[in-house]
């Protein structure tokens, strides 16, 4: 149940076998006598409203796909512009899109977008760019694009175990963005053995911790009734992860997409969005924690939509 409480009016919220006997011999032995743990490095996160799902879409359908989204979530965009955001050259219009249940970063490429752009899901706002980058490759993952600059900031992108992209991102002028009504989840698929490594390197980036963990979650979340499988959310700073624990033996469209958002009514939600141009291309489904809808918008975005608790 908590993972589907919706947050309302929220705010910030293999390893060889010697390296982990020696780790355990570590943690056992004494600490020297008046000696003191390290600090614990401050979080480098910002806030949820920060961190941005990254939408592609081909550039005839940018106006589109804003004007849906709005019409189905609410909210307000920037002017788009036609820009180069990556390392090499390269154009895209870009449109950033504030609504209530989430913040998206909307691309359109005028030209190939080079590697590896397209492939992360979003990006995550930093306090300090260089702390950043140093908290996520410490914490395990590894640099996918160094760090370039952008026309208003840094960037770099990096890779957490079972090839899961991020951006983080930094601005030279502090953005400033009202808080979420609802927080996102961002939807993490993976088989066993790299869950397992994902999440202990993205709770050491994230310093984040497990709000739940549900072993036998029902399956019909992810179109497959009468089977269970494991989720696990993880909350930090950052806004909220769930990583969905399969075999990768996926009906569609699931797995195709990153996140997932909480409304206060799916009912009025999906007839909203089918007004706006967008196809439901599953349920909505109801379970005992969550109703829950795969929708598609104009220009090929899929978003998970659901609704904390069954309707009565």
């Amino acid at each position: 149940m908590l993972r589907r409480q919706g947050i309302i009016g929220a705010s910030l919220l293999g390893v060889p076998a010697a390296a982990v006997l020696a780790a355990g011999l570590l943690a056992s032995a004494p600490a020297a006598r008046g000696a003191q743990a390290p600090a614990k490095p401050a979080s480098v996160a910002v806030g949820p409203q920060y961190d941005t799902a990254h939408v592609y879409v081909a550039p005839g359908n940018v106006a589109a796909f804003v004007r849906s989204w709005e019409a189905t979530f609410g909210g307000t965009n920037t002017t788009p512009k036609v820009t180069d955001v990556t390392p090499t050259p390269s154009e895209t219009i870009s449109e950033l899109v504030l609504s209530p249940v989430g913040t998206l970063s909307v691309f359109g490429y005028t030209t190939p977008a080079p590697y590896a752009f397209g492939q992360e899901r979003g990006g995550d706002l930093v306090t300090s760019f260089g702390a950043g980058v140093a908290d996520a490759t410490r914490s395990g993952a590894l640099l996918v694009v160094s760090p370039w600059n952008d026309p208003i900031g840094k960037d770099a992108i990096v890779q957490f175990p079972g090839g899961v992209d991020q951006q983080i991102y930094w601005h030279t002028t502090a953005p400033s963005y009202a808080p979420l009504t609802t927080i996102p989840e961002s939807r993490v698929y993976l088989e066993p053995q790299a869950a397992a490594a994902f999440i202990h390197d993205y709770l050491a980036f994230s310093q984040g911790h497990i709000t739940l963990d549900d072993r036998r979650a029902d399956g019909g979340q992810i179109g497959l009734p009468g089977t269970t499988f494991r989720e696990v959310l993880i909350s930090s700073a950052f806004g909220k992860t769930l990583v969905i624990v399969t075999d990768g033996h996926l009906p569609y469209p699931f797995g195709l997409e990153t996140t997932g958002y909480a409304v206060s009514s799916l009912t009025a939600t999906l007839a909203r969005a089918t007004t706006a141009g967008a196809k439901i291309l599953w349920g909505p489904y109801r379970s005992a924690t969550a109703d829950t809808a795969m929708v598609e918008f104009p220009g090929g975005y899929i978003a998970e939509v659901h609704q904390a608790g069954s309707p009565s």
